[in-house]
């Protein structure tokens, strides 16, 4: 790591730390030519590869528009919306990919979001599963129907095999 002061190529860590609940680490550094001190934020990048090839890094406020959209009109907080995109966010990176294909956001949104609103839920499955059909919205309707009726227990499947569709 180059000294941010003296610009020397050489430099020791005095301290490492996680922060930001283990997605970033901090490191206190030494440089060996002048001695100061300095200190960098190491922070893994999570890269979203969109379906014309292009790579961007994964950005939280992306989801929270998206799907603030979907829940127009609809009685939701901000502070919900920004759970769910912290959800989102653990979702994919305990993926361990370092890329990650925007389907697979989407993915990961449509779980929380069918927990937190079935309308907002409807509107944007609406468009990201391309409903081309009263049809459509009638097969989620039902399968939303069915994952109310089912237990606790046996709701992560109904949502799984939901998410597989």
């Amino acid at each position: 790591m180059r000294c941010p002061f003296c610009r020397h190529p050489d430099s020791r860590v005095v301290d490492s730390r996680e922060v930001e609940e283990g997605q970033a680490i901090r490191r206190r550094r030494s440089c060996s030519q002048c001695s100061r001190r300095f200190t960098t934020v190491e922070e893994a990048v999570l890269a979203v590869v969109k379906r014309s090839g292009v790579t961007e890094p994964f950005s939280r406020d992306k989801v929270v528009t998206g799907v603030r959209r979907a829940c127009q009109g609809r009685p939701v907080d901000e502070d919900a919306l920004q759970q769910l995109a912290q959800r989102v966010e653990e979702s994919i990176r305990s993926t361990g990919c370092a890329e990650i294909p925007s389907h697979e956001v989407g993915l990961a949104i449509l779980g929380p979001l069918r927990d937190l609103d079935g309308v907002a839920y409807l509107r944007f499955a609406s468009v990201y599963r391309s409903f081309s059909s009263v049809e459509d919205f009638e097969k989620e309707i039902a399968e939303l129907k069915r994952a109310e009726e089912v237990s606790p227990n046996d709701l992560g499947a109904a949502q799984e095999s939901a998410a597989e569709r």
